[in-house]
């Protein structure tokens, strides 16, 4: 199998760290395992490779927990509604039309039908789309955990040939690392008997405040590259459209960094910008949108560390309240950001969030940034996305490199 070097440097990492313990330590009594440097301490689960908490201290020097999640790690595998909380979604994140595809070969075409969990309708009470891999995909899952350090944690998973419709057995590691006030991530993953595709994410809920405001939309972002996003129908199903973020418009966050509460109005009733209701699918104002780094200088490969340097930042995150900033790298060519539209107030939050009087996340309570490829790739083959998202046993794996850089505006 020809195999990718970083592939080959994630599994002697793993090799020798499980090697060098003949016991990895347990988790502390919440079921979770912490990664510690003097800047940051960060709490991760087996299920669904999940992260749970990230703490750093703000300009006032007071620690604040600025990811959600649960106080438990049982409690992920209780909530119904399972809001993806910091967890790593596949075989195949974001949505999959008509919750089918094609593969092509040299002299044949095969579609699948992959399991819908989506948007019911009566003709189909299942739904009529697939979201991050199915009612089963991997965050619905444990993963097993292969290495633990105080600074790092690999967590692997199998997936069977079949599974929620996918074809092929696909194995996948993830690594997360943390140094000084970086948060590494990389997410390897090999079709091992057929074709199939594969693209993943981390699906994290950032509220740079611990949760501490009424919403997130002082937040400001600015995305630099995000000359384009995919255009979707009132369910957030791509159409093929590929649009042009107008500068000044409401998904104008490359020419300048914006609050993301700017095109609401900051909150002043009747002032929403033109353009913002509806912007995130049917009777919905806010953002919920798959950006494309069309406006890169360079591309990047997860062969070199160019994605790393400091003029290759795809975003960047920060609070005026508490002056935490966070700066995401990536290998990645889309970034899909949510403004947390559907929250309604009815999810608690940790013992180490909020406020004596804030205690659940409201609507616009926080801001999901997810490194990608652009999204449902696999029915659009006129954008050519295949290579970075079809992979076959013998060839490349799939691959995925995150950096996130904290830091503190006093």
């Amino acid at each position: 199998m020809r195999l990718h070097t970083l592939l080959l440097g994630t599994l002697s990492l793993t090799a020798a760290a499980t090697s060098s313990q003949t016991k990895i330590p347990s988790p502390d009594a919440n079921g979770k395992y912490w990664l510690n440097t003097t800047h940051l301490s960060l709490a991760f689960i087996p299920y669904g490779a999940s992260i749970t908490n990230l703490i750093l201290s703000d300009k006032h020097g007071k620690p604040l927990d600025i990811v959600a999640g649960y106080d438990n790690a049982t409690a992920y595998t209780l909530d119904k509604a399972h809001p993806h909380f910091g967890s790593v979604p596949g075989r195949y994140a974001n949505r999959i039309k008509n919750s089918s595809f094609t593969l092509f070969s040299d002299d044949s075409a095969i579609t699948y039908h992959v399991t819908p969990n989506e948007n019911p309708t009566p003709e189909r009470p299942e739904g009529v789309d697939t979201l991050h891999g199915g009612p089963d995909g991997w965050d619905y899952r444990n993963f097993t955990l292969v290495a633990y350090t105080n600074s790092s944690i690999t967590f692997s998973i199998v997936d069977p040939d079949g599974k929620e419709g996918f074809p092929g057995e696909v194995i996948s590691y993830v690594t997360y690392t943390v140094s000084g006030q970086t948060w590494d991530i990389k997410m390897v993953a090999i079709a091992t008997t057929k074709k199939t595709p594969i693209m993943l994410s981390s699906h994290t809920y950032w509220n740079l405040d611990g949760f501490e405001l009424e919403d997130a939309l002082n937040h400001e972002l600015w995305m630099p590259f995000a000359g384009m996003r995919v255009g979707v129908d009132g369910i957030l199903i791509p159409t093929g459209e590929l649009l042009g973020n107008e500068r000044g418009g409401v998904n104008d966050f490359w020419s300048r960094p914006k609050s993301i509460g700017e095109s609401f109005g900051n909150g002043t009733e009747g002032t929403t910008q033109k353009g913002l209701e509806g912007n995130c699918g049917t009777d919905c104002t806010g953002y919920d949108n798959c950006y494309l780094n069309t406006l890169r200088p360079s591309p990047v490969s997860s062969l070199s560390d160019s994605w790393r340097q400091p003029s290759q930042m795809v975003a960047r995150l920060s609070s005026p309240h508490s002056g935490i900033k966070l700066e995401v790298y990536t290998d990645q060519d889309a970034f899909q950001m949510y403004s947390c539209n559907q929250q309604k107030g009815d999810v608690p939050l940790k013992w180490t969030q909020g406020t004596d009087e804030i205690r659940t996340i409201p609507q616009y309570g926080c801001v999901v940034l997810e490194v990608q490829d652009w999204i449902d790739g696999i029915n659009h083959p006129e954008w050519g996305r295949t290579k970075k998202q079809v992979f076959a046993p013998g060839g490349d794996p799939y691959v995925l490199q995150a950096r996130y850089v904290f830091g503190v505006d006093k």
